[in-house]
């Protein structure tokens, strides 16, 4: 045993040397820098490192004695030769080891890839502790990124996995979603940069299911000495479970890792076709490094990957994903082949490719094209964006439908699949006026030299409306091709140009075959669109996604395609400015014809809408206050463009007016009495503007009667609420809270009962209330989301998308005698509301009580 043993840890620091010289070997002198320094500026804390805060923060790392050239390179970056660094005298230290995991060392690694750096800790860490120690790897973050190195580090206590405890999702914390699938992850792709060997690797695959047994048995021989390995624990089975929060979690991903993420959901996808009896990648590798069998060139993790999606692509007879998964692969090596005919580049990894793409049979003109990926258009992207999109649809298909057929429920927490689903609604799902993104990680650069707008009018045979082409308006290249984009509304195809980066200041545009929009006025909306919404922003945080989506960023475009003021050509009209009333000129027309919207919401998600005709303006309000929940923030910017031929100043001076007073007194009405009501003269009619709890109604009045019944009547204060006369009304927190176009419920405890209220309200904000109900919140937030995510209803088939936008769920609390709305987490509030039938579990079943 103990010979098997050493046989065993040689082979594994073996490996383990191979994959941080091909690491090294990868990266850049920057990076090679920090892939050295980390374990140093971890062990030893002074405030003349990297790294430095007050406080008792936890350093030293087990088993690990600094280098003397990262000891002088500290002494340089301190600019102290004489800098003297101590650390702590106890046996334990505190952290037990730091390990890079992903693509670093892999073939997969590139000269663009970040760094994953687990550090992991001892148990015994208090809060404050951990919290010490997480501050200080964010500062030793900014450092990384101040020298040009993007790097993000996750601790990890030693029991985390033991306990299926997780963080919160973020950019790239997958909280709740994976457990057994991540440990499998840092099994088979982890590098040992300094600490402790991981203990996983020394149990034999057959005693897996024995793991903790047959530990306890090494130690018991004194084979092994239990402080001198990091032992997260066993794999043992992977639970069904874990598929959808895992699938979601690689969709989540490919909104920034197209690539990346398509070969990992086919992993996953693979895995789920041989469940029950899932062979894990990380015990394949574990099974061939016991056997010696170091295959698959050193147990490369990314070839390994390669290898199980092969087998099952072309089990299943799919060839036309297996070639998408092979140039997926061959992009996310980024090795380059069709400049080599002699390969004089020799490397590593450059070898493995070309063997692989000797094997796969690819021929010179496919590897130029995908060579040439960074000089891709908006065609070629666009066709690669929509190939990827589909791939990673079919997958998330096909494992919902594995879910469906084991009657799984989500294991994530239900706030963490709520982030996860609404930045994939926001990313992917297409909506009438929505502006889709093609994916700017496929290529950096999408400008074009000519871009040109034909409008064709209603009398001809195409569609009438907006046809955008990367041509000169030249007659013959014009019918050779097929136009790049349609809109009925001009506004809509500007958007879209900008958004995917084809308008920059050296795009030269062009129009035709429309009478009102001439060139200047097409340069004037380009340019003002350019400057009032920038192309990079910050990404959403998980709170915003799992808020109610709130308008950010706002353009109101006036007068763009019809132009009543145009009629003023060549007339001589009397105006008085201190009386002209531009929304009833002349008690008979509005001056305003059409309004298009063009706004960023906090999903980052670009809108557009128009509007035309005299109620143009009226209908513009009525949406953009209907798309503001009672406790939004104001938008950050509202701007009006007019492009009318004349009074353009007063016309944006009084528009602006008019939408800030609207916004304030909508946004302001939870610190008022409800009922707010502002009267609108448009085109000789009076409209009435009411300022509901949960929306904003627009009524015409007609005369006195009208005008005081509307404002009097039940209105302004009714809702549509399936309860019992004598029960109370909705809760004013949860007005605040309502927002169109989602579900929402709100759970609410009842003091000293063991039942909760729950109110439920629509798309459109109607409203249902159940009462005393008995039962598991946790239950029903299962349920509900496991139909949701599996209905057939939820496919938007026309587009061939998912709706991803299911339901959130909020707890209603009392905090120091203030109502307050939080993200609903199991456990983490109280106890479920569980009644059981003569204390026998088996028996149980949720109940409730409908009012």
């Amino acid at each position: 045993m103990y010979f098997y043993i050493e046989t065993l840890k040689q082979r594994l620091d073996a490996i383990n040397q191979l994959r941080v010289d091909r690491a090294l070997a990868t990266m850049g002198p920057a990076f090679q820098q920090v892939y050295g320094l980390l374990p140093t500026l971890l062990h030893y804390h002074h405030p003349l490192i990297p790294g430095y805060l007050d406080g008792n923060v936890p350093c030293g790392i087990s088993s690990f004695t600094p280098e003397k050239n990262h000891l002088q390179l500290l002494q340089e970056l301190s600019g102290s030769s004489e800098l003297t660094l101590e650390t702590s005298r106890i046996i334990e230290m505190p952290i037990t080891g730091i390990y890079s995991m992903g693509s670093t060392s892999s073939i997969g690694q590139n000269n663009i890839s970040d760094l994953d750096i687990w550090v992991c800790h001892q148990s015994w860490l208090d809060y404050e502790e951990r919290l010490n120690l997480q501050r200080k790897c964010t500062l030793l973050q900014k450092w990384c990124m101040s020298i040009g190195v993007e790097i993000s580090f996750f601790l990890i206590d030693e029991n985390r996995f033991r306990h299926h405890e997780s963080g919160s999702v973020g950019l790239e914390d997958c909280g709740s979603t994976q457990h057994i699938l991540l440990l499998d992850e840092f099994y088979r792709t982890s590098v040992r940069i300094a600490g402790k060997r991981i203990l996983w690797h020394m149990v034999p695959c057959q005693e897996e299911d024995h793991y903790d047994d047959y530990v306890i048995s090494l130690y018991a021989q004194g084979v092994l000495t239990p402080n001198e390995w990091l032992d997260l624990g066993g794999l043992g089975t992977l639970s069904a479970e874990e598929y959808f929060g895992a699938s979601l979690w690689q969709l989540y991903k490919s909104i920034d890792s197209p690539y990346k993420a398509a070969l990992k959901t086919l992993l996953l996808e693979a895995y789920s076709w041989e469940y029950p009896n899932t062979k894990l990648l990380s015990m394949d590798m574990k099974r061939r490094l016991h056997d010696g069998k170091i295959v698959s060139f050193g147990l490369d993790p990314y070839c390994m990957m390669l290898e199980r999606v092969t087998h099952y692509l072309t089990s299943i007879d799919d060839p036309a994903r297996l070639d998408l998964m092979r140039r997926c692969f061959y992009l996310k090596v980024c090795e380059k082949l069709s400049g080599d005919k002699d390969g004089n580049l020799s490397s590593w990894r450059h070898e493995v490719l070309l063997q692989l793409v000797k094997d796969w049979g690819w021929n010179d003109e496919k590897l130029s094209i995908l060579d040439n990926r960074y000089g891709w258009k908006i065609e070629s992207v666009r066709k690669a964006h929509d190939e990827l999109l589909d791939a990673m649809m079919q997958s998330y298909r096909n494992l919902l439908l594995f879910a469906r057929r084991n009657n799984l429920k989500v294991s994530a927490s239900p706030q963490d699949i709520g982030v996860i689903t609404r930045k994939l609604y926001a990313a992917f799902e297409a909506l009438p006026g929505k502006v889709t993104l093609v994916n700017p990680q496929i290529s950096p650069d999408l400008s074009e030299d000519n871009l040109t707008f034909i409008h064709v009018s209603t009398d001809r045979a195409n569609r009438a409306g907006w046809y955008l082409y990367n041509q000169a308006p030249d007659i013959t290249s014009i019918i050779s091709h097929q136009p790049l984009e349609y809109n009925r509304y001009l506004n809509k195809l500007v958007a879209w140009a900008w958004f995917n980066g084809l308008v920059t200041n050296k795009t030269c545009l062009h129009i035709k075959g429309n009478e009102i929009c001439d060139l200047v006025r097409l340069q004037e909306l380009v340019k003002d669109v350019s400057s009032h919404f920038p192309l990079r922003v910050s990404v959403p945080t998980p709170k915003a996604l799992y808020s109610p989506c709130e308008i950010r960023h706002l353009a109101i475009i006036v007068n763009l395609e019809y132009d009543q003021t145009s009629v003023f050509r060549d007339q001589v009209v009397h105006f008085d400015f201190r009386n002209l009333d531009i929304f009833s000129f002349d008690q008979r027309q509005c001056l305003i014809s059409s309004i298009d919207l063009l706004y960023r919401n906090s999903w980052n998600e670009i809108h557009t809408l128009h509007f035309s005709g005299e109620q143009a303006m009226i209908k513009a309000l009525k949406t953009i206050l209907g798309k503001m929940h009672r406790d939004a923030a104001p938008p950050d910017s509202v701007e009006v463009f007019c492009y009318s031929q004349h009074l353009r100043g007063l016309i944006c001076m009084r528009v602006q007016q008019l939408v800030s007073e609207c916004i304030e007194l909508r946004l302001s009405s939870t610190h008022r009495e409800p009922g707010c009501f502002k009267a609108l003269r448009i085109a000789g009619q009076t409209w009435g503007l009411f300022f509901e709890r949960m929306s904003v109604s627009v009524q015409k009045l007609e005369n006195a009667v009208e005008f005081y019944g509307a404002i009097s009547n039940n209105k302004l204060h009714g809702l549509s609420i399936k309860v019992e006369l004598n029960q109370l009304a909705l809760p004013p927190v949860v007005n605040g809270y309502a927002s169109e176009g989602i579900i929402q419920f709100f759970f609410e405890d009842i003091t000293d009962q063991q039942v909760f209220n729950i109110y439920v309200l629509d798309e459109t904000n109607r409203v249902e209330v159940y009462h005393h109900c008995e039962g598991s919140k946790e239950e029903l937030v299962h349920d509900v989301s496991r139909f949701y995510s599996s209905s057939h209803n939820r496919f938007t088939y026309v587009s061939n998308f998912i709706n991803f936008n299911l339901p959130q769920f909020y707890q209603i609390v009392n905090t120091r005698d203030r109502f307050q709305v939080i993200p609903f987490r199991s456990h983490a509030l109280t106890p479920p509301c569980v009644m059981h039938r003569n204390n026998d579990k088996r028996d149980y079943q949720p109940r409730y009580q409908v009012h």
